[in-house]
């Protein structure tokens, strides 16, 4: 199960990931927001980490105007690794990496048909378990 959540800014992107999400059948829960009206990120951010941490969704989506307050919000949270996309390498490279659980996107940064790349390519790139992504992990876990 996905986390979805978004502020006003990332509203109608999100419509566009909700779209590719519904095309391929994939589960997801949206804790919101619900329209283009002026709201405050980081209770979306929090709402949609709670639910990774508590085993409710394995992975989240956040998505704000530029994508750097949900994640700085998310990051926040224990047990949360998000990562701000801007192209595919980078959604690749922080699961395959970092095992990164949240992806987090900007609405006035990406486009909808890259949007939709990046998180394809954020749901279909494994964790390496490379025994040096494993430690590194366990090092930010630890700071």
């Amino acid at each position: 199960m996905i986390a979805l959540g978004c502020d006003h800014g990332g509203y109608d992107l999100m419509q566009e990931v909700k779209n590719y999400l519904d095309e391929g059948k994939l589960e997801y829960k949206d804790f919101g927001c619900y329209g283009t009206e002026s709201v405050d990120y980081p209770d979306y951010a929090k709402k949609v980490s709670q639910a990774i941490v508590s085993g409710e969704c394995d992975k989240g989506i956040l998505i704000c105007g530029t994508g750097i307050g949900v994640s700085i919000t998310a990051n926040r949270i224990p047990g949360i690794r998000a990562a701000l996309c801007t192209d595919c390498y980078c959604a690749e490279m922080t699961r395959l990496h970092n095992d990164a659980n949240v992806l987090a996107m900007g609405g006035r940064v990406v486009g909808p048909g890259l949007a939709v790349k990046i998180v394809e390519t954020f749901l279909n790139t494994a964790f390496s378990d490379e025994d040096r992504h494993k430690r590194r992990i366990q090092k930010i876990e630890n700071c």
